[in-house]
């Protein structure tokens, strides 16, 4: 299986994605920043938890409209919607004129955009692979995306502050090539039966899909088990990069003395590397273990990883410890992501992405609670905590893979019918 052997629309979703990804990661990043330099650090802070919800309240209207309406025609509408946003925003950001508001209001709107395309677009590429396929889909696509992100938030890092006229120009530009691309180049996977459903119908109906997507037990213990496991992720930037920077006192690490701060940049420049490189291989590297055991030891050492991370203030451990849990990372992405693919119904794969989609928001929520609790109880009691929170994913996938496999052998099986 290579590359060339996918089906168009993922090889320019991907390609699209890359571009995407490595200029807005030049900018939205630093958004934050901006928006506390002409609003204010409370008012930043307020205005981006607005955003934050209207993206998840969205990304459930576009999870039913991709079912109802089709793939592409929410893909289109949400790619000429953020044409308009990065337009406007090049606009409110150029030597002749400065609007902040309008800015924020155009942040708000591509946080629509992305409600509106994402469950369309992860649907859409369950609709055009195939169950051997996605394996090497999903890890062509996190190599693609963690690549871009690194590239484009090293130099966002130098231009924000100077260039941010330009930079929205480059997004602009970014923008125009992917309306084109959805427009003319890419094929509609999923065409709804006819509907004449008046506008309160289709209220009373999303609210059915949905209740019908929380009734799959499965999912939503597949769901739960998800959000644990990511939840670790985020610990770095989180409770984790506290903890450092208050506890670890300086050490020499070859040619430089760091701090625990530091010590935070190499943990996820090493990370990031990782990644990129292991990604390279690692649907070549032969092994006799079946996915279920890959998705649990994975689980396993990520959750490891994240345990000694939680703990220890020693360079070696930790920088050992961040290579073992970047190895079950990027074992464990591709098999979970190819057992997530398996789990929705055909008719119904935009309601399910959408309400998937909602891990990174609860991971965060998660994180964020361990930072307030880690200011009250002592480092070795959050470890434990830590790791527990990684133990109980890594449990729960344990029990639900052999019902995973039975239902991507049932997809499988009526995919070649």
């Amino acid at each position: 299986m290579r590359f060339r052997d996918f089906h168009k629309n993922i090889k320019i979703r991907i390609i699209e994605s890359f571009i995407s990804r490595f200029i807005g990661s030049m900018i939205f990043p630093f958004m934050s920043i901006y928006l506390a330099v002409h609003f204010g650090a409370k008012i930043a802070g307020i205005l981006l938890l607005i955003n934050v919800f209207v993206g998840i309240g969205i990304t459930f209207v576009g999870g039913y409209f991709g079912d109802q309406f089709g793939r592409k025609n929410m893909m289109l509408v949400a790619e000429i919607l953020r044409l308009v946003a990065f337009t406007t925003m090049m606009v409110c950001n150029s030597p002749w004129f400065e609007s902040a508001s309008i800015t924020f209001a155009m942040m708000t709107v591509n946080s629509i955009s992305w409600g509106l395309a994402g469950p369309a677009n992860q649907a859409m590429l369950i609709d055009v692979s195939t169950p051997p396929q996605r394996k090497l889909m999903y890890s062509i696509t996190y190599w693609a995306n963690n690549l871009s992100i690194a590239i484009g938030g090293i130099i966002g890092a130098f231009l924000f502050k100077d260039y941010l006229f330009q930079l929205f120009m480059g997004l602009s530009v970014s923008a125009m090539v992917v309306v084109i691309l959805v427009a003319f180049f890419i094929e509609e996977s999923h065409v709804p039966t006819a509907s004449n459903l008046k506008p309160h119908q289709h209220v009373l109906q999303l609210f059915a899909t949905y209740k019908s997507v929380l009734s799959d037990k499965l999912f939503v213990m597949f769901t739960i088990a998800g959000v644990l496991i990511l939840s670790l992720e985020f610990q770095l930037t989180n409770y984790i990069g506290i903890r450092l920077s208050e506890e670890m006192e300086t050490q020499q690490f070859l040619l430089w003395e760091i701090d625990g701060v530091k010590t935070m940049g190499f943990l996820r420049s090493e990370n990031t590397i990782m990644v990129v490189l292991l990604m390279l291989f690692i649907t070549r590297i032969p092994h006799k273990l079946q996915d279920k055991s890959v998705l649990v030891l994975s689980c396993l050492m990520f959750t490891v990883g994240y345990g000694a991370l939680a703990y220890s203030n020693n360079l070696m451990i930790l920088f050992v410890m961040m290579a073992v849990l970047t190895v079950g990372e990027v074992f464990r992405v591709p098999v979970e992501q190819s057992y997530m693919a398996s789990i929705p119904p055909d008719d119904a794969r935009s309601s399910y992405m959408a309400f998937n989609g909602l891990k990174f928001n609860l991971s965060m929520l998660i994180a964020s609670v361990t930072v307030t609790l880690g200011a009250i109880l002592p480092s070795v009691v959050m470890a434990w905590m830590i790791l527990g929170i990684g133990l109980v994913g890594t449990l729960i996938y344990h029990l639900i893979t052999p019902a995973l496999d039975k239902r991507r052998e049932l997809a499988e099986m009526k995919q070649a019918v």
